[in-house]
């Protein structure tokens, strides 16, 4: 292992993702690799696109009568409203946990395909369920407490600002709502993400490099990997920020020249397969710089070690790996085989 606070290069990093993406897709180039390994992709990315508040101002803008008739409607029919609210709730939470379920295991599945260069679905689907289910729990209870502390701030929110809504007025009250939620939110939401990063990049590798639950690999990265490389990291984020930036340019770009057809589902993941393989490497190759015990991508050519027992399959050859034995009855003289000696000759007679 290298020791604490050995320089790591985020430049060689993508010099080395660069490189591999080459290897991955265009080594040779394979549609029906592209195929599967997009669909593994498209998995791993699930439920990871959202949008965010696009309207106006939610105090005014709109006709008073239209307003006035909403607010007392609403206060007729709560029972109503609340039950329908709860149920949208539910179903989007529902949907929330299957996409979270099924990214889990994509994660791996996304992971698998990049390091080994291959683009299997079904075995890498079965052979990851345990650590596919680990990581999904640990995303829904962070899911879960990012989701309470909006709901508390949301709801501490609005009762400040309840009665600006009812007068429909934009005083001091309604400010300070919406300042000290944002100045609560903010804080929250950065540690969130900074965790669903560092949870994607980082520790889904230790989990697959070690088979360890998150949790646990999420310790070994706190110890092994973040303690004394702060700093890396930090310029390793801010990379990611810059090329995160400009590869979403030449998607909104190839998206308006395909007129979105290349933002459909499962297409856009075929698509843009060259931007979501170098990513996934981009921190492949950084974590790698670390230490040789680290290094996850399968190189033949540099004599990598194989893959820990704890994530190893059994050994499976097939008829055409095998090496290739001749039955007795199949040996061909001259190559090597054992053949026949003659029967002696009989002694010839001395004259």
């Amino acid at each position: 292992m290298s020791e604490i606070g050995s320089p790591l290069s985020v430049m060689d990093a993508i010099e080395t993702a660069l490189d591999r993406t080459k290897t991955v897709l265009f080594r040779p180039f394979d549609l029906g690799k592209w195929l599967s390994l997009g669909f593994c992709a498209f998995l791993a990315t699930l439920g990871q696109s959202g949008g965010g508040y696009t309207g106006g101002n939610p105090f005014g803008g709109g006709k008073g009568d239209e307003f006035e008739k909403v607010v007392p409607w609403v206060s007729e029919h709560l029972a109503l409203v609340l039950t329908v609210g709860a149920a949208i709730l539910l179903v989007g939470l529902a949907l929330g946990i299957l996409l979270t379920w099924l990214s889990s295991r994509g994660e791996f599945m996304f992971l698998d395909g990049v390091a080994r260069n291959r683009a299997e679905v079904v075995e890498p689907w079965h052979r990851f369920r345990n650590l596919g289910n680990s990581l999904f729990v640990f995303r829904v209870i962070l899911g879960l407490i990012g989701l309470g502390a909006m709901l508390l701030v949301a709801g501490a929110g609005l009762l400040l600002a309840w009665s600006s809504i009812q007068a429909r007025t934009f005083d001091a009250r309604a400010v300070g709502a919406i300042v000290g939620g944002a100045c609560l939110l903010l804080p929250v939401a950065l540690f969130l993400g900074l965790l669903k990063f560092l949870l994607r990049d980082f520790v889904v590798p230790i989990m697959f490099k070690r088979g360890l639950p998150a949790l646990e690999a999420f310790r070994v990265f706190r110890h092994d990997i973040l303690s004394g490389r702060v700093l890396p990291l930090v310029l390793f984020y801010l990379m990611a920020m810059v090329m995160g930036l400009a590869a979403a340019i030449l998607v909104i770009l190839a998206t308006c020249m395909t007129c979105c057809i290349a933002a459909l589902p499962y297409i856009s993941s075929v698509i843009f397969l060259p931007v979501l393989v170098f990513f996934r490497c981009y921190s492949l190759c950084f974590l790698e710089q670390v230490g040789t015990e680290w290094r996850i991508i399968e190189r033949p050519e540099d004599g990598s070690p194989p893959h820990p027992p704890a994530m190893a399959t059994p050994d499976v050859v097939s008829s055409s790996d095998a090496p290739m034995q001749k039955l007795p009855s199949q040996e061909v003289p001259g190559e090597g085989s054992p053949t026949e000696e003659p029967p002696p000759a009989p002694p010839s007679s001395e004259s």
